[in-house]
């Protein structure tokens, strides 16, 4: 069987760094954190008292009130996301919507075989919050919102992209913790290249900086606690390390097939060309100590894209800023790239964006193919001491951008459970 091509043809993001693909871009090659104090919550009695925030949201710039009203947090961000993609790939959001109220197709196409597949690890976790906390202050009387399932589960945010532009091919959410994202995209792509889908809406979000998000991870020791210098507090690959720190927001993308997009002139932004899955088998949730996991979902990722690991230009690792996890990846990199692995750029965007769980992948898939696009390699920001750990021959793309050739890009990412997902993206050729 003869598989199709797949391309990105459209990007949204709203991250902590930037509300557009444009200002996360700038933002991102400039080595900016995303760090501040929580302003969720009250979080004076938490361990952790910061977090990488989305900035300057207000959601009605986006979605009238009474339908925001109806979404969790998550599904707002998959909404801007969403609509930023679908207009950046070349649709009017408005003709859309008319086409859909009249049950035509739009454009020519055929909106049977456009979907929508959205990641998320964990979904509604404000929602939840808020309302279980809201019965357990009353008096044993239910008193519900009557959208609380709905705006809770996780499967919310793909059902309400596909009703809002009427795309009925499939949709579905993947949930896979922090590689939730990777594993939707790598799912759109296979359906696309299967010939089963035209167009494909991708990505991920997460708002999970709430009390029960925050104090959870705290529990779990997993949080940066660097309270009194919170700018610096993600230094992936840093001796000091101490956690990661917790971000929130999500990014789309639109998959496409080659023939399709060229069809109707769209401009292609890059070609998705492997996927790679895998599991640890180990550890709830700690990384295998030899990197077994992160090797062969990498390995496998090559395989599909039929290219060698000398073909690869730069790595954008998991890289969460966790003492346990940073130095396996490293390991898993060194076993499979071997002395190719010191002609790498490696970096981690977690180090400025910070972790943002089930929406990881998606917004580094976006920082992966900017990379591409502007053939310059996103810093890990907040290096001062050398681990002896991590072999110092590896370039690790520390504190500032790096200008080089990009061809190639591979982006990874892993999550509790010992899932283990990765990416890979071409520069694009005709």
């Amino acid at each position: 069987m003869i598989l199709k091509r797949v391309v990105v043809t459209g990007m949204g993001a709203l991250t902590p760094i930037g509300n557009t693909v444009s200002e996360y871009e700038e933002a991102l090659f400039n080595g900016v954190s995303g760090a501040g104090p929580i302003t969720r919550f009250d979080a004076e009695k938490f361990k952790t008292r910061f977090a990488c925030e989305v900035k300057d949201y207000d959601v009605t710039r986006y979605i009238p009130r009474q339908e925001a009203r109806k979404m969790d947090l998550f599904t707002q961000f998959a909404v801007v996301a969403g609509d930023q993609a679908i207009a950046d790939a070349g649709f009017d959001l408005d003709q859309l919507k008319a086409a859909k109220e009249a049950g035509q197709d739009f454009d020519a196409l055929n909106l049977d075989r456009i979907g929508v597949i959205w990641g998320s690890g964990i979904g509604g976790l404000k929602t939840f919050e808020e309302e279980v906390l809201s019965f357990g202050k009353g008096d044993g009387t239910p008193r519900f919102n009557p959208f609380f399932i709905p705006k809770m589960i996780a499967d919310s945010a793909s059902g309400i992209l596909s009703m809002r532009y009427g795309f009925r091919g499939p949709t579905y959410v993947t949930v896979s913790a922090c590689a939730s994202s990777n594993n939707a995209i790598i799912d759109a792509f296979n359906y696309i290249r299967l010939g089963k889908m035209d167009l494909c809406l991708t990505g991920g979000s997460e708002a999970a900086v709430t009390q029960a998000g925050v104090g959870g991870f705290n529990s779990l020791k997993a949080l940066s606690e660097r309270n009194d210098d919170y700018t610096t507090a993600s230094r992936p690959y840093d001796k000091d390390r101490d956690g990661f720190v917790l971000g929130e927001g999500g990014a789309a993308l639109v998959l496409e097939e080659y023939e399709h997009a060229k069809a109707r002139g769209a401009k292609i932004y890059a070609e998705l060309i492997g996927g790679g899955m895998s599991s640890d088998a180990y550890h709830i949730t700690a990384p295998h100590p030899e990197g077994i996991g992160a090797y062969m979902c990498m390995k496998t990722a090559l395989e599909d894209a039929n290219i060698a690991p000398e073909d690869v230009d730069y790595i954008n690792t998991h890289g969460t800023s966790t003492p346990i996890g940073d130095p396996q990846e490293i390991k898993a990199i060194e076993r499979l790239f071997g002395d190719h692995a010191y002609n790498l750029n490696i970096s981690s965007t977690k180090s400025m964006i910070g972790h943002l769980l089930g929406g990881a992948g998606a917004v580094e898939a976006v920082a992966s193919i900017l990379a591409l696009q502007n053939q310059m390699i996103p810093p890990t920001i907040n290096h001062f001491t050398d681990d002896e750990e991590i072999n110092p021959r590896l370039n690790l793309t520390f504190n500032k951008a790096q200008k080089r050739k990009v061809n190639i890009v591979l982006s990874n990412t892993f999550g509790f459970g010992g899932h283990n997902t990765c990416v890979i993206f071409r520069k694009m050729e005709a």
